[in-house]
């Protein structure tokens, strides 16, 4: 699997509302991670999780692994992405 194959894919994200590219959740998540959601929200579209195993390191990916299992409730999600709105103004 290559990155080629699947950065182009879009869908919509439940976090943000609008239609979004693959290539955001690889780059959308805290501390350098991809998105906490993204084994959840693209599983039905690819194999996913192979191909975070094969394109991240092994560390990034066993800290993505550990973040999916524990996800973050519903305000804080809400209070982390005002945050990440402020940052960009």
């Amino acid at each position: 699997m290559t990155d080629e194959n699947f950065n182009d894919k879009e869908r919509r994200c439940p976090r943000l509302g609008s239609v979004i590219p693959f290539r955001y959740c690889i780059i959308s998540g805290d501390n350098d991670l991809p998105c906490w959601k993204i084994l959840d929200c693209w599983w039905e579209m690819f194999d996913v999780e192979g191909y975070l195993k094969q394109n991240l390191p092994e560390t990034v990916f066993n800290e993505l692994i550990k973040i999916a299992e524990k996800p973050k409730n519903k305000v804080s999600s809400i209070i982390e992405i005002a945050q990440q709105v402020q940052k960009g103004k």
